[in-house]
């Protein structure tokens, strides 16, 4: 089978590096009958969901939760689709979102799940989350096969869902963010930057970004790292970056795709997002202090 690669891995850092007492990455299932299966990396913790799509449902360090844990239908965890919506449009594919993945591989650090194929898109999905043993890093590989008889245009798409709070920003101008002003975003230290708010609509941005969306909140850093795209790479109607804030004050969703590509029947392609949570003692407000520490965990990827 012939493969299309795009590289990107998700990575969640500790605090400090395993020399100052972080332990191996380890994998538990708990129990099997609830196919949830744990991968820790020092101090952050990660629950994978095989009977729910290979969903994450939790990223924890030490006590502290990051992802949106609210129980409405599509408002918790994070999970992935193909691009463009306007191939599925509403709702998710079931077999890629909310299916049971097989569970292919559950060692120490490794776990690798697969979707049921999609009759309607005729694809199906792979998850391949691994541990690395220095106690600092988790990576998430996804692989989108052609399982059908005819050519399919696809991207991938990482959905992650953050409770409504907090502050979200990246690396961008002002001008990349449209449509412009649905979204409080102010420009600041060569970033944009929202603080969470709230009204009785749902809204949605798009941004040429690069390669980076990051979310602060209860003394906690999370910041996504992908491969950056040119303006013409993303699927039609669609961005490197997305935001989407649901009405009230519910969940808002931390969005990012890779590039658009043709896929033959039996070609692949494997995206990966490197991802990172760390502590932080700054507060959540735009300041260079906040860039640098999120360009520290970029560039120690380099």
């Amino acid at each position: 089978m012939k493969k299309i690669i795009i590289v990107l891995t998700i990575a969640f850092l500790g605090w400090h590096g395993i020399a100052n007492g972080q332990q191996p990455a380890t994998v538990n299932m708990q129990p099997k009958t609830d196919s949830l299966y744990t991968l820790t990396a020092g101090r952050v913790a990660m629950t994978i969901d095989a009977s729910f799509g290979g969903r994450i449902r939790s990223l924890r360090y030490d006590d502290r939760e990051v992802l949106s844990q609210t129980r409405w239908p599509e408002s918790f965890g994070s999970t992935f689709w193909t691009s463009p919506q306007s191939e599925w449009n509403w709702p998710p594919v079931a077999e890629i979102d909310k299916g049971a993945y097989t569970v292919e591989q559950a060692d120490r650090n490794t776990i690798t799940m697969t979707s049921q194929p999609s009759r309607r898109l005729g694809i199906a999905v792979t998850k391949r989350f691994s541990a690395a043993d220095d106690g600092t890093s988790i990576s998430v590989t996804y692989t989108i096969s052609n399982v059908g008889s005819a050519e399919r245009r696809v991207a991938p798409w990482e959905i992650t869902r953050v409770p409504n709070g907090g502050l979200i920003f990246f690396d961008a101008p002002l001008s990349a963010v449209s449509p412009a002003g649905l979204l409080a975003f102010q420009s600041a230290h060569d970033a944009v930057w929202y603080r969470a708010d709230t009204t009785g609509e749902n809204r949605k941005i798009n941004a040429d970004a690069s390669g980076w969306l990051a979310f602060a909140d209860n003394g906690l850093l999370l910041v996504k790292e992908f491969p950056d795209l040119k303006a013409t790479e993303p699927a039609p109607g669609e961005a490197e970056v997305q935001v989407y804030v649901n009405r009230g004050k519910t969940y808002i969703e931390l969005e990012s795709q890779g590039a658009y590509v043709s896929l033959q029947p039996g070609e692949q392609l494997s995206w990966t997002v490197r991802w990172h949570l760390v502590p932080t003692g700054q507060e959540p407000s735009p300041s260079v202090s906040l860039l640098e520490q999120v360009r520290s965990l970029l560039k120690a990827d380099e």
